[in-house]
């Protein structure tokens, strides 16, 4: 059961009226399009489960809460105007790169995964991988068929030159990246069509090739296997 325009207009009036007070007097309708987002989210375990290994990995391992955890936040409202969920090996928790669902009306939705929040570790890793091998992942992510759903790379870079490296070295620019994310942007007619999570699905299957890149280069073979 695909998204409807009941879950985008929800979170439009939810962006509008972010307060626990409109939040429960609509608890009901958003009971309801919760469910229509977890059947979308349930699908794509389905359809990417064909190329990923999603094994054990159910709706509550992707899925991510509406409430916002403002502690630490300037911006004290209670609840985000989106839906998201993710999706990898051992669920959003086991910290791997994955893709990353957003659903938010007024073009606000998107796919999309990539290094985002890296360590210094992963940082070092990553360029010795392109120091070494840069013709791997260039071949990735300047491939047409990913060029034409994802574009160009986005994501901060060093101003400088990175540690350790010559600032003419002839792979400088990918260097100096410190996040190195793609992402494709759906409309909100795109969120509501029937064929929507095959739309989806074919992003990731194209993405999976760069997530099992970065995968390969952070993380240990044989670290502990995370448990769901």
């Amino acid at each position: 059961m695909p998204i409807t325009n009941a879950t985008l207009e929800f979170l439009k009036q939810l962006k509008e009226h972010n307060t626990r007070e409109w939040f429960n007097a609509n608890k009901k309708r958003y009971e309801s399009i919760k469910k229509d987002f977890e059947l979308t989210i349930q699908d794509l375990i389905h359809s990417i489960g064909e190329f990923e290994d999603l094994s054990g990995v159910e709706v509550k391992h992707c899925n991510y809460r509406i409430a916002r955890d403002v502690r630490f936040s300037s911006d004290k409202s209670p609840y985000k105007s989106w839906f998201s969920a993710s999706f990898s090996q051992g669920g959003r928790k086991a910290n791997r790169m994955d893709y990353y669902l957003h659903i938010q009306p007024g073009g606000g939705s998107f796919i999309g995964g990539g290094m985002y929040n890296a360590t210094g570790e992963q940082l070092a890793k990553l360029r010795q991988e392109i120091d070494y091998n840069a013709a791997e992942l260039k071949g990735i992510i300047y491939k047409p068929s990913f060029t034409n759903i994802f574009g160009e790379a986005e994501g901060a870079s060093l101003k400088t030159t990175p540690k350790g490296y010559a600032k003419d070295h002839p792979e400088i620019e990918l260097l100096r990246k410190t996040q190195l994310f793609f992402w494709h942007k759906f409309t909100d007619e795109e969120i509501i069509a029937a064929d929507f999570v095959e739309n989806v699905t074919n992003c990731c299957r194209e993405l999976k090739p760069f997530l099992d890149f970065l995968n390969y280069i952070f993380f240990d073979e044989n670290e502990p296997e995370v448990k769901l």
